[in-house]
């Protein structure tokens, strides 16, 4: 993707970078995104499940949202996704850092219609949250695809930034008697619960096996 005023990393732009072979893999690895836009001179942010198909990323929630409305009319957004790595902790507080691998995206809303298209999200929505799951549930309904809106965001306009490694502790605090170095972060899956109103069943393989 072309650099555009809105793209282009001006801070530590070695960090930075505008192909989709950077970009896509930190989409597909988020679990969540934040949607920002203007209404009457108001800033919203709002978080909310997404996927990426090809070159598009998509969101969904209910015909009632206000938020979901607004953004139905094709308006202007910024998307953004981070991941953190890490916390890097230096030897002086103003080293102290973050590892962490995030995207920001502009793109212009456009309402699903196509139930074909909208059906196709909502299994890759599903399927991005954990993998096998669609295929495992009651699908949607006639009457849920109704309350369903399904949105679409182009990948027009992305960068992505990227920062690893260790502190970059000034050569003058090197000796300083504090622990320095990288507390390395990842989202692990904890014991799953069953639902009590469940008889007892064996937890599919697709949920006690995730990761991200």
């Amino acid at each position: 993707m072309t650099p555009t005023s809105r793209t282009k990393l001006t801070r530590l732009p070695k960090r930075g970078a505008h192909d989709p072979a950077t970009i896509y893999p930190i989409l597909d690895e988020g679990l969540v995104c934040h949607v920002s836009y203007i209404l009457h001179g108001q800033p919203f942010m709002i978080p909310i499940a997404y996927c990426r198909i090809n070159d598009t990323v998509y969101i969904h929630g209910s015909v009632g949202s206000h938020f979901l409305r607004e953004l139905a009319k094709g308006i202007d957004v910024c998307l953004a996704v981070t991941l953190i790595d890490g916390l890097v902790l230096a030897r002086s507080a103003f080293h102290h850092s973050v590892n962490y691998r995030s995207v920001i995206l502009f793109g212009k809303t456009r309402l699903v219609t196509d139930g074909t298209e909208a059906w196709d999200v909502l299994k890759q929505i599903t399927e991005h949250l954990i993998p096998g799951r669609w295929d495992d549930t009651r699908q949607p309904n006639d009457s849920e695809m109704k309350k369903t809106m399904v949105l679409a965001i182009d990948v027009d306009e992305a960068s992505a930034k990227v920062r690893t490694g260790n502190v970059n502790d000034d050569p003058d605090d090197a000796g300083l008697p504090h622990w320095a170095g990288v507390l390395p972060l990842t989202i692990q899956p904890r014991a799953p619960i069953q639902d009590p109103n469940q008889a007892a069943m064996e937890v599919p393989e697709y949920v006690t096996g995730w990761k991200r």
